[in-house]
């Protein structure tokens, strides 16, 4: 029998709201202006970019956007205005709660739809560039209180992570923060801080998210030990780095730490996945995937009651996921020339290797509440959907069918158009983090970092070594 004119209208009256989700694209898309401009190096344009973008300028993203404007700032070498935005970034991290109003939007809706929370390497990294604004700044004792935050940091990061093979301590922030107790002449705690760093790796042979120990790390670890007159632990260092340490006399002009952050940080995007609910000899209920990939279990924790279940209801539905995709490296490596020494810097944080670790590690942990949701909404689906049409109906009950299935279709193109995956990130992030202590002479050092890649690229600079330890970072987002 033909659809009536009231059950095709009423269908037809969801499309606009259909067409007007499915018209949110990724966030990276919503956003390409500013990254543009961001990687090709026309900050000011990227600033104004990115006041410019609604979507950043919605309350549930407002954490996003005070990273990136964070970052441009301190692009622009607007140390101050930098740490303002980063201020009221760390104050919104530190307070995050999860709202009745985000649940029930993550629920009826989509996670896009709730309030942006920072990824936990993003929470670190928060600090590093405050940090390095209070040191150009010239106001180490604010560097030290960044520096002691990252502890904190550590602390809460680890509670969250358990015992669980997850990460939890982010070794370049210690090695940071050893960095700066050596500013402030704090010895004892910088051994401690890169000895924390060096433990990281060696719990994780050696390597840690991407990152093989750097050599530099040995060195600063074993010259506090030994400042400190901690001979023991040096000689026990030394022995699990296969490493002898040598003294060298400490530069008349003082060091400085170059940071080169090179590349982009991977983009978020969404895939799609197919699951079916079935259930197993025992009676349980498990959702698993086209592939047989995922085999997730059904979480009645959030209240459903599994007398409800038919599985003939929820034969397939689409999930919609986030995963990142790669950003290449234009840039592949890089030498440092200064004073007749040449330097090669070493990576200290793979904020890709983070990236697409840490998505994974939660993957299995957030399928079941997200494959429950959906299944709740197929379900919902289902109870309104009206019994087969028999001749015998009257008008009345054909009128009232016709306006069920009407809502049922409706109801099943809202939920198939607002499936959709968070896609967010901190995409102004760079690829990879390197680092190098560079021996300064007193007076004037002429530095040249030399960019190798396709094309090369000379960065130029100068400065003045005075006995202190000097921070300095260059970025090549290209």
């Amino acid at each position: 029998m033909a659809l009536s004119y009231s059950y095709i209208s009423r269908a037809l009256a969801v499309v606009p709201l259909m067409l007007f989700l499915f018209s949110c694209s990724s966030y990276n898309r919503q956003a390409i202006t500013y990254y543009s401009n961001l990687q090709q190096g026309n900050y000011e344009k990227a600033a104004k970019a990115l006041d410019d973008n609604r979507l950043l300028q919605k309350n549930r993203n407002r954490l996003l956007y005070l990273l990136e404007r964070g970052k441009i700032c301190h692009l622009l070498q607007q140390y101050d205005s930098s740490n303002q935005y980063f201020n009221e970034a760390d104050h919104l991290i530190e307070d995050a709660r999860t709202t009745v109003k985000d649940i029930a939007l993550g629920n009826l809706l989509n996670p896009m739809m709730q309030a942006y929370k920072a990824e936990d390497f993003e929470k670190y990294l928060t600090h590093y560039y405050k940090a390095l604004n209070y040191l150009q700044l010239g106001r180490p004792d604010e560097a030290m209180v960044e520096a002691r935050r990252i502890t904190l940091r550590s602390y809460a990061q680890e509670d969250k992570a358990g015992n669980k093979d997850r990460y939890a301590e982010d070794a370049f922030s210690f090695i940071l923060q050893g960095m700066i107790y050596e500013k402030n002449g704090d010895i004892n705690n910088a051994f401690i801080a890169y000895r924390n760093a060096a433990d990281v790796y060696l719990q994780n042979n050696g390597s840690y998210y991407g990152i093989r120990l750097p050599e530099q790390l040995k060195k600063d670890l074993l010259r506090t030990a030994y400042q400190n007159g901690f001979v023991d632990e040096a000689g026990r260092y030394e022995r699990l780095f296969n490493f002898t340490f040598q003294k060298e006399a400490s530069p008349e002009g003082g060091e400085l730490i170059l940071f080169w952050e090179n590349g982009s940080a991977p983009v978020k995007e969404q895939q799609d996945i197919f699951f079916t609910l079935f259930k197993d000899a025992g009676g349980s209920f498990f959702f698993r995937d086209a592939g047989g990939l995922y085999n997730v279990p059904f979480d009645f924790s959030s209240g459903y009651n599994r007398d409800n279940i038919k599985l003939n209801d929820l034969r397939s539905f689409r999930v919609a996921l986030p995963k990142y995709r790669a950003q290449p490296l234009y840039y592949t490596g890089a030498t440092i020339t200064v004073n007749n020494n040449t330097l090669s810097p070493e990576p200290a944080e793979s904020i890709s290797t983070l990236a697409f670790s840490t998505l994974q590690e939660r993957m299995l942990r957030e399928l079941s509440s997200t494959l429950t949701r959906l299944a709740i909404k197929k379900l919902a689906e289902a109870a309104v959907r009206p019994a087969e049409k028999k001749e015998t109906d009257s008008k009345k009950e054909k009128k009232k069918k016709d306006t069920q299935e009407a809502i049922a279709l409706g109801l099943q193109l809202f939920n198939f158009a607002s499936e959709k995956a968070d896609t967010r990130n901190w995409q102004s992030l760079p690829h990879t983090i390197y680092y190098s202590r560079i021996p300064l002479k007193r007076g004037v050092n002429e530095i040249s970092l030399q960019i190798n890649g396709p094309s090369s690229k000379t960065v130029q600079f100068s400065v003045n070594g005075d006995g202190r330890l000097q921070f300095r970072n260059i970025c090549t987002l290209r």
